[in-house]
């Protein structure tokens, strides 16, 4: 039986990746092509980064990208949150600046993260594993070295994930952001 390329990864239910699901994304070219990894290709991510969102209020609290793919996390903050629909959006905006006809594989790979994953040190031990790809490709010696990593969290634009006391400020305001978009409780 012949492998099929284009068949469809399995995929939890839609609803694994709504509302405050904390997922870990990667993205890669097909045939593992080299894309354009320069500094205004890491501007149009960011923006477009931005947009996903403001599009489905998520949080991104550490990306990093490679030149045959990316990886982040994506953290919902409402309800409402899709990163189905986020993940669509960017894949779609982002393939045009590729270029040479370059394309995104047929499937983003997504890591859900289970409970156990959500603690502080286990989430922040995933986050600097992403952040030590480029170290671990022989593309940089310090994760620090790397231009292409960074943080989408709307309002923050200067917040990095290796700047001291990064972790905790950004989970300060994750929990303010979630709670900003809380439906209103109900007197007592």
């Amino acid at each position: 039986m012949a492998f099929d390329r284009k068949r469809k990864l399995p995929r939890l239910g839609r609803s694994a990746y709504q509302g405050h699901a904390v997922v870990f994304w990667t993205n890669t070219l097909e045939q593992h092509a080299r894309g354009r990894l320069t500094p205004s290709f890491h501007n149009l991510f960011r923006e477009l980064m931005l947009h996903a969102a403001a599009r489905e209020q998520l949080f991104c609290p550490v990306y990093c990208l490679m030149p045959d793919h990316f990886h982040l996390i994506w953290m919902g903050l409402r309800g409402g949150s899709d990163q189905m629909d986020a993940m669509r959006f960017l894949r779609i905006n982002l393939e045009p600046a590729l270029g040479n006809g370059r394309r995104w594989r047929h499937q983003a790979h997504d890591h859900v993260l289970r409970e156990e994953e959500h603690q502080p040190d286990a989430f922040v031990r995933i986050c600097c594993y992403m952040l030590a790809n480029p170290v671990r490709a022989g593309l940089a010696e310090r994760e620090a070295d790397w231009p292409y990593s960074g943080a989408v969290i709307p309002g923050y634009p200067s917040l990095h994930p290796l700047q001291p006391g990064y972790w905790e400020l950004s989970w300060r305001i994750y929990v303010r952001q979630c709670e900003a978009g809380s439906p209103p409780q109900s007197p007592p």
